[in-house]
């Protein structure tokens, strides 16, 4: 957060060109598809010939999606802009352009803002994506930040939600469950702080958690890793609601039922510890945290051999007939009811679907 002892620059003193001006003079165009960036009425974008292109947009609201009092402004841009390259990523492709628009309340300066933007600008800088423009306005309720996300796919190459089809193999990248618990330990030391603010925050032992939300990544790697290793995927999705739920995205789309197993998910160590810590069974975080925006995606059979070896990927369970609904085989056995208590922002809290 801000240093109290800085003199800190009111929005006011710049108004809205000239802090766009001071947000903008350093940014440099990357990719040949983007032909006129920040600067003009209009960005403009010429896509190849062969390639397909997408879009999305993400919206992100100071008391739903995220807490100012422990989220650093420039984690929050990085957030900001790395999970819309997600949604790219899901649909097999590559994030190229990124437009934002911000929303900021009078008790914002100059410099929270521009930390916004340095946070923005790391995340295309690592991703090769061009910031290409965006708008700012005054916001009574609280930081607003809407984010546009434009990505390329070649045609032969692109993925969606529907396309699996019974006995396609259920894979995902990475772990899951660590966002989740990187949220709960920030709640229990943002309480600890309001009742005793001489109490400092316990943080430095959760690196691992704290970043997978705060700062996570899109997992555009896993799009050339399976390029890399001619996996063509048949359906994909990024998880950001929990397995759970993303895998009944997968179904309803593909008009499938699924089994997932237990003792396959993949839980980091420092997941699991943290969930018996605050009394979660750690499944229970992995099927229903989200915001670990790792891909969850399925394969032919065929394709069981190169999936297997593929570094950082597990093989979690298999597509069924619709019939036989959505299944949990946990680690005794049985067979349950495949539930989802994923995010809805809508009622701001977890629901069942």
């Amino acid at each position: 957060m801000e240093d109290s002892n800085e003199k800190l620059t009111p929005l006011s003193e710049l108004g809205e060109f000239g802090l766009i001006d001071k947000l903008t003079s350093d940014i440099k165009i990357k990719n040949s598809t983007t032909l006129v960036g920040i600067g003009d009425d209009a960005a403009v974008i010429k896509p190849k010939n062969d390639m397909l292109t997408l879009v999305s947009k993400d919206l992100l609201l100071e008391g739903v999606h995220f807490d100012i009092m422990y989220a650093p402004l420039k984690h929050l841009g990085y957030k900001a802009a790395v999970v819309n390259f997600s949604d790219i990523a899901a649909m097999n492709g590559k994030p190229k352009q990124l437009l934002v628009g911000i929303g900021v309340g009078a008790k914002f300066s100059v410099e929270a803002i521009e930390e916004i933007y340095i946070g923005i600008k790391k995340a295309c800088e690592v991703y090769g994506v061009d910031f290409i423009g965006g708008d700012t306005t005054s916001s009574a309720s609280g930081l607003v930040i809407s984010a546009t996300i434009i990505g390329e796919v070649e045609k032969d190459r692109i993925v969606y939600r529907k396309g699996a089809s019974p006995n396609d193999l259920i894979c995902v990248s990475g772990d899951l469950g660590g966002a989740y618990l990187g949220l709960l330990i920030l709640e229990r030391e943002k309480k600890a702080f309001q009742a005793n603010s001489d109490i400092q925050p316990e943080l430095s032992a959760h690196d691992y958690l704290l970043q997978r939300q705060l700062k996570p990544e899109a997992r555009v790697d896993v799009v050339d890793l399976l390029a890399k290793n001619n996996i063509s995927p048949t359906s994909m999705i990024d998880i950001s609601d929990g397995l759970a739920s993303d895998v009944m995205h997968l179904c309803k789309a593909s008009n499938t039922g699924c089994v997932i197993s237990e003792d396959k998910i993949p839980i980091d160590q420092s997941t699991f510890d943290m969930a018996k810590e605050f009394n979660i069974v750690p499944t229970v975080a992995a099927l229903n945290g989200g915001e670990d925006y790792e891909l969850l995606f399925t394969v032919k059979q065929s394709d069981y051999e190169k999936i297997k070896t593929t570094e950082g990927i597990s093989v979690i369970g298999y597509m069924t007939d619709v019939s036989e609904g959505e299944r949990l085989v946990t680690n005794d056995n049985e067979s349950v009811e495949l539930k989802a208590q994923g995010w809805d922002a809508l009622k701001n809290k977890r629901t069942k679907n």
